[in-house]
């Protein structure tokens, strides 16, 4: 069963929400867990386990160890990626050269 991993960012967040249930739900189902099992899995409520299916707004945390316990750690790099350089930096660097030497007053 091929699980769409694609998040449309153009949607809303109740879209991206949904879609993201979706794709936890069909995850779980590939690895044969019921709800319950997910839960318990994961150390959450059964409640919470159904709210992020059905794109009713989960916490981070729930996302996170939903997402561990489905053995999808490399989700998480996708949510916050390493940022190897520093956006300050590229602001500084777009700054042209400067024209005029100030003095000191």
């Amino acid at each position: 069963m091929a699980i769409e991993t694609d998040i449309h960012l153009d949607a809303s967040t109740a879209e991206i929400e949904a879609q993201f249930g979706e794709q936890v739900r069909a995850l779980r189902i590939t690895a044969g867990l019921d709800q319950a099992q997910l839960a318990s899995r994961a150390g959450l409520s059964l409640g919470a386990v159904k709210n992020l299916e059905q794109g009713n707004g989960s916490s981070l945390r729930t996302v996170v160890r939903v997402v561990r316990a489905l053995g999808r750690d490399d989700w998480l790099g996708s949510l916050a990626p390493r940022v190897g350089v520093s956006p300050i930096d590229v602001l500084r660097s777009r700054r042209e050269p400067r024209k005029r030497v100030y003095r000191q007053r």
